[in-house]
């Protein structure tokens, strides 16, 4: 029987109002340092993981293995001075960043974490989990786009000119390549997914939805590499053709915000890849915390993101473009179609 930690409501088991705002600040609290840490040593592992694949050394100077290095980048750009271009527009210049990273930590919120054996911690679970997390996560563009406008700059605005039709396009085929996995689970909630079930022949248990959901599987990762913006689709920043696109005018803090945004949504990306297609932290071993396989299949993900910087060239745009509506939708598309017809065949 799996027990399941979450925040109580007021009208629930625990009636007090005031107890119940304690603990949803105290699991915010919690999250957003958890987060934090993630994105600071995630940068870490890319450095490493850059430094290996191209057969340098990575960061190994400041403290053991390099890991106090994030400690001096976090001092540097914290103390950084920051400045501002004339004719910015000053509330979007300052909002936009702000947007970036509420977005980032909101879309936690639905996201279940498994700690032990049975036993699963969120912060609230509707039933709309996963489109909830979509949402949230769609208002990048905004931050983006804002961003790029707000800076009052050429390249600036480039920049968020293209990633607000990057991510538009994109988007439409990532939350298409995730309707087959609704449609077999039954469920938007992200822990009906990862505990997902079946009855075949001997074996009655979880099983990874990548089997019986490949294709998906794969539109998912090209379209979620594609929303964080990362290589081989990072033309919205585009070094040697936009200075930095729509982060050129940043700096300090403000600038800080948009690269914490960006590495908290690769987690965001991988950890929905662990939940959805590879059953999260299922199976578990009564002599492992289920977080430990949980997190190895998370690292495998962000090592993939690290493995296509280091690999692959940047598209054109229209290459972009093209790729997202002419081969990604119309299969992410067709994928839907061939899984209701399977589903009404079987059933």
């Amino acid at each position: 029987m799996n027990v399941v930690l979450t925040i109580p409501n007021p009208g629930g088991v625990w009636t007090n109002p005031i107890l119940h705002w304690v603990i949803v600040v105290a699991a915010m609290l919690v999250l957003v340092f958890v987060l934090l840490t993630a994105a600071a040593y995630t940068v870490w592992f890319e450095r490493v993981a850059l430094g290996r694949l191209q057969r340098r050394p990575g960061p190994n100077r400041v403290g053991p293995f390099g890991l106090l290095q994030l400690a001096a980048d976090g001092v540097k750009l914290a103390t950084k001075e920051s400045f501002a271009p004339r004719d910015v527009d000053p509330v979007l210049y300052v909002a936009a960043p702000a947007i970036m990273v509420a977005a980032a930590f909101l879309a936690w919120a639905v996201v279940p974490v498994g700690i032990w054996y049975g036993l699963t911690y969120w912060i609230a679970n509707p039933n709309i989990g996963i489109l909830l997390v979509f949402a949230v996560s769609s208002m990048n563009a905004y931050a983006l786009l804002l961003g790029g406008w707000a800076s009052n700059s050429k390249y600036s605005l480039l920049g968020g000119l293209r990633s607000a039709a990057q991510l538009i396009s994109y988007e439409m085929a990532l939350g298409m390549s995730l309707v087959p996995v609704f449609m077999i689970v039954g469920s938007l909630r992200l822990n009906d997914i990862a505990n997902f079930s079946v009855h075949w022949g001997p074996y009655q248990g979880p099983i990874p939805l990548i089997i019986v959901a490949p294709l998906s599987f794969i539109i998912y990762m090209i379209s979620a590499v594609a929303e964080t913006n990362r290589v081989p689709f990072d033309l919205p920043e585009a070094e040697q053709e936009l200075v930095g696109g729509y982060v050129t005018e940043y700096s300090g803090l403000k600038f800080t915000a948009f690269y914490l945004g960006e590495y908290v949504n690769m987690i965001t990306v991988a950890t929905l890849a662990s939940l959805i297609f590879f059953a999260g932290w299922n199976p578990t071993f009564w002599w492992l915390p289920a977080f430990v396989p949980f997190l190895a299949k998370i690292i495998v993900f962000l090592f993939l993101y690290h493995w296509l910087r280091t690999t692959l060239p940047r598209l054109r745009y229209d290459m972009l473009m093209r790729l997202g509506w002419k081969v990604l939708l119309p299969l992410a598309m067709l994928n839907v179609a061939v899984t209701a017809v399977v589903l009404v065949a079987v059933t």
